[in-house]
């Protein structure tokens, strides 16, 4: 029996392998890792590959990914990255840490971890300049003090995020002000802040070429285990797999055509005018896939193949000097949003390789 397309092939021991790398390289320098799970929709096989590499908690920005993970028997310190105040009572009851930036939401997580009889741990998040999410520095000091007075509730650290939403980059200066910032809370009220997350898959850089890390002792790393590479310029990391994961889909028609449409070109059927290149009569394929599964241009043929456009659920390429069959599956490295759409997609079936 042939087997499903499209689909995904995850290689399991690559993804531990890239995440045992990673935790010997920071630990180098006292920092843990939370492995990221929110890019594969929190699969249970890969958060457990993770922890068989080394990382004490799985982190995630979707209840519903964290409760799947406890469901399936994942054991491990559940954080999650992303706080809403209308989920606060199933934040308190499934996950151990949360991120968390605006004291209406705490006062609802300190109401129900009260209810529950629990002490609920947080990290306050920094606005370090990224403009994402974050408590502005010089708010930060009046924003604890209300903290404080919430009994059910414990700030084990502080945390920030770069190079995402605005690319700000993470740099020695970024992360000297997040461990001053740190030192003068402790003092003032003489707290003890032991998680200090500094950020992401980005920070590479910046741990390669700093002399000291400060107060940073934990990193959140999703793309630098799935795909081996760091996020400031896309680069691989020594000694890391890049090709845990590839997607496979099936040839549905291969001929030979003119390049250029025929007729009076309008919108296609995302609003957009295309535009064409003259490229003479040439083979061109379809694939079963299409941008209701994942993201296209998060897509790398393997072969010599050119995506040359897409609808909502074909692929167009041309096959260049490819003479591609109708029923064969053509293989696709992908990026970080070509992994996140894919694994989301309920028509991509997740094909796991020990």
């Amino acid at each position: 029996m042939k087997a499903f397309m499209p689909r995904i092939e995850i290689i399991l021991s690559q993804i531990q392998h890239n995440t045992r790398m990673l935790c010997e390289l920071y630990g180098e320098q006292g920092i843990s890792i939370m492995g990221v799970s929110k890019a594969v929709l929190g699969e249970p096989l890969i958060a457990e590959a993770m922890i068989r590499g080394g990382v004490k908690f799985i982190a995630d920005s979707r209840l519903e990914n964290i409760q799947r993970m406890i469901n399936a028997r994942v054991s491990t310190q559940f954080v999650l990255l992303r706080t809403a105040p209308s989920q606060a009572e199933s934040i308190v009851e499934n996950v151990d840490i949360s991120l968390n930036t605006e004291i209406d939401t705490l006062e609802k997580l300190n109401y129900y971890a009260s209810s529950q009889n629990k002490i609920h741990q947080i990290i306050l998040m920094v606005e370090m300049g990224d403009l994402r999410e974050g408590i502005l520095p010089h708010d930060i000091f009046l924003f604890i003090k209300k903290v404080l007075n919430l009994p059910h509730l414990k700030i084990i650290g502080l945390g920030c995020n770069l190079a995402c939403y605005g690319g700000i980059k993470p740099d020695n200066q970024k992360m000297l002000q997040l461990s001053e910032l740190t030192d003068a809370i402790e003092k003032k009220f003489q707290i003890n802040l032991s998680l200090i997350s500094g950020g992401n898959s980005a920070n590479y850089k910046w741990y390669q070429s700093t002399k000291e890390v400060g107060r940073i002792n934990n990193l959140r790393l999703g793309e630098s285990i799935l795909l081996g590479c760091e996020t400031v310029n896309g680069q691989t990391i020594p000694e890391l797999h890049t090709n845990a994961f590839k997607l496979i889909a099936e040839v549905i028609e291969s001929k030979v055509k003119p390049s250029l449409p025929f007729g009076e070109i309008c919108q296609d059927a995302f609003g957009n005018i295309p535009i064409f290149r003259d490229r003479g009569r040439h083979r061109r394929a379809i694939i079963a896939l299409g941008k209701q599964d994942t993201l296209i241009s998060g897509l790398s043929p393997n072969q010599d193949l050119e995506i040359l456009g897409a609808s909502s659920d074909h692929v167009v390429l041309d096959c260049k000097n490819s003479d591609l069959k109708v029923g064969v599956g053509v293989n696709f490295n992908l990026d970080y949003g070509g992994l996140l759409t894919a694994m989301t997609s309920p028509f991509i079936k997740k094909q796991f390789i020990t």
